[in-house]
């Protein structure tokens, strides 16, 4: 065989963020051969980059006296608009304390309770007993009923992956970093694993599986700005729907969160706003309270930021020296130096670093940036990818789905050691009970085909396109047209663009030689399947016509349950240049559709 290096197991793990390297913690748990793939070291994957806490309903303080996984289930279901699967939503609840407990066992440093009365900056006093003291503690964050979001100061998912990664070298399990699958190997009823290229080189290797887990991430890239990595580009989901059998589901439910930090929009942590910081306009005035009286900067992250563009676009916006685009400001100063200094320390030092601003002195500039993914991989409760036997997807790279149309701050990071556990107890009982044997003639095809597109794309057979250009025009159509707000003139407009650019990304030819460790090659590789990701994205949303969550359709501002109480669930056949659409029924069996409780069905003109 011409790839370089063909390696076996019984468990192929693409990713080596959390939830991938939690699942993988469950297979080798269970007596069974891992591999991680990973684009870059584990302890530098995007799950590091998360900061302000995990949703548990643990009930240890004063503001979370009471709590329990029904609370939080109702929660997360109001969160997401009626759009998340009610029984992973439940299931996920009610695992999720148990893992907050897990990793305290294994060693992540949680803030912890200290017993006897405290007023917040946001004038709530409170008082914690003694017998409370030392256990977990918890701050406030958006759309929940109940203080239950876990952290470890504004650095919580750099703790719990270093923790986690901890356990994965303890168990000996194998990391093969800067290498990127490129390719799932199937016949059309089965994945056998997939065909990866060597970062460091540029050779190809083969890995062979009973399994294949996809935990890459989000796709945040697609857009011009985002708070993601600069790896977040949507890759294992790209590569499972170029298969023609494995769906997206929902990829038109972006989620924006309200603070990223101009101009390189590296996230402000919700728990800034948690924790009692403010949302200023322009005139020094608190506004959110303006429209949301009751849940104020803590209202669902697609309420805050449409109520944020709402009040730009009103005239209250700040002429920015950080961008072309009127910013905002987050204002923390009130909670003084020790607590910003303490528990916002991530935060801090980025403002410091990025634009010279001490946010205990000085207010930080924020606007509403794509930060989310909530759409992917269709997967059932088991984490099993629609279309595929063998193939599995968790985190943020799969539609699994606890966030529907939208997700509470600390939902995410919860679901990725959670999902991790539950979905790879399933992976590790479903290899167990498998037998494989591999087709090499089938493996040869899948690698020839790899090699004809990258000697294509050296010589420039299918023409010269800049893959440069390619992507820049991608990321600036889904800003200008698939935004927070969205209309299906827009939305058409910004699809032509897209159907445009994916026709131009088959015909891209490089500038450099393509050996080697050369970036060019693997952006160009990679391109034709960011194009189709962000096509359903923009395709999905134009389809949409209602408002849920965080798809805002101006034209369409009320939620329909009627006809729209459905999943999305995306399809890209050979030689098209769009998805085909189907849909499937979202059954509540539990909590029926309803009031959200917060956002505009529930408030008055300017929330009164």
């Amino acid at each position: 065989m011409s790839a370089k290096n063909t390696h076996v197991c019984d468990v192929l793990v693409i990713g080596a963020g959390l939830a991938a390297n939690r699942s993988a913690i469950e297979a080798a748990q269970a007596g069974l051969s891992v591999i991680i793939l990973s684009l870059v070291p584990p302890r530098r994957s995007h799950s590091t980059a998360a900061q302000g806490g995990m949703q548990a309903s643990l009930g240890n303080i004063a503001m979370g006296k009471g709590d329990n996984p029904e609370t939080h289930f109702a929660d997360t279901v109001k969160g997401s608009d009626w759009g998340c699967d009610q029984e992973v939503a439940k299931m996920f609840c009610e695992t999720v304390p148990s893992m907050i407990r897990q990793l305290d066992y294994w060693g992540v440093p949680w803030n912890r309770v200290t017993a006897g009365k405290k007023k917040y900056a946001s004038g709530i006093e409170t008082e914690d007993p003694k017998e409370k003291e030392g256990l977990i503690t918890a701050r406030d964050f958006g759309g929940t009923a109940k203080w239950r979001c876990c952290y470890t100061s504004d650095g919580t998912g750099h703790t719990v992956v270093f923790v986690v990664d901890t356990v994965v070298c303890k168990l000996g399990i194998p990391v093969h970093d800067r290498m990127e699958a490129i390719s799932l190997i199937h016949d059309g009823e089965t994945c056998y694993g997939c065909v990866a290229r060597d970062l460091r080189n540029g050779e190809l290797n083969v890995y062979l599986a009973k399994s294949t887990i996809i935990g890459t991430g989000g796709a945040g890239r697609i857009y011009a700005a985002s708070t993601n990595a600069v790896i977040c580009e949507g890759t294992g989901g790209a590569i499972a729907l170029n298969t023609g059998l494995v769906p997206l589901g929902n990829m038109e439910a972006i989620q924006f969160h309200p603070t990223g930090m101009p101009p390189v929009y590296i996230l402000m942590t919700e728990g800034a706003r948690g924790d009692g910081g403010y949302l200023l306009d322009k005139n020094m005035h608190r506004f959110m309270p303006d429209y949301e009286p009751k849940k104020k900067e803590l209202a669902s992250r697609d309420v805050v930021s449409r109520r944020m563009v709402q009040h730009i676009r009103a005239g209250y916006g700040v002429d920015s020296k950080y961008s072309t685009q009127q910013h905002l400001w987050l204002d923390i100063r009130h909670l003084g130096r020790q607590w910003v200094w303490k528990n916002l320390r991530e935060i801090a030092t980025i403002a410091t670093n990025f634009n010279g601003i001490d946010p205990a002195k000085e207010l930080v500039p924020v606007i509403p940036t794509q930060h989310y993914t909530m759409g992917g991989i269709r997967t059932n409760k088991d984490g099993a990818a629609y279309g595929l036997k063998g193939l599995f997807a968790m985190g943020e790279a799969a539609c699994w789905d606890l966030h529907g149309f939208n997700r509470l701050g600390g939902n995410s990071l919860a679901e990725t050691v959670t999902a991790g556990y539950i979905c790879g107890k399933q992976v590790a009982k479903y290899t167990l009970g498998e037998t494989r044997n591999f087709n090499m003639k089938l493996v040869e095809d899948f690698v020839k085909i790899e090699e004809e597109k990258i000697k294509n794309l050296i010589s420039g057979k299918n023409g010269r396109e800049n893959v440069y250009d390619i992507r820049a025009a991608m990321g600036t159509a889904m800003m200008d047209h698939v935004h927070i707000f969205r209309t299906g003139k827009a939305l058409e407009q910004g699809v032509a663009k897209l159907q445009e650019l994916y026709r131009r990304s088959l015909k891209i030819g490089l500038r450099s030689s393509g050996q080697g460790a050369n970036p060019e090659l693997a952006l160009a590789i990679k391109m034709p399947g960011q194009v189709r990701t962000a096509l359903c994205v923009a395709y999905g949303a134009l389809m949409r016509t209602e408002s849920r969550g965080s798809h805002f359709r101006e034209d369409y501002p009320k939620r329909d349950d009627v006809n729209w109480l459905k999943r999305t669930l995306a399809y890209w056949k050979e030689g098209a240049d769009l998805p085909t659409l189907d849909y499937e029924p979202v059954p509540c069996p539990i909590l029926p559709p309803g009031d959200r409780g917060y956002g505009e069905a529930s408030a008055g003109p300017k929330g009164k």
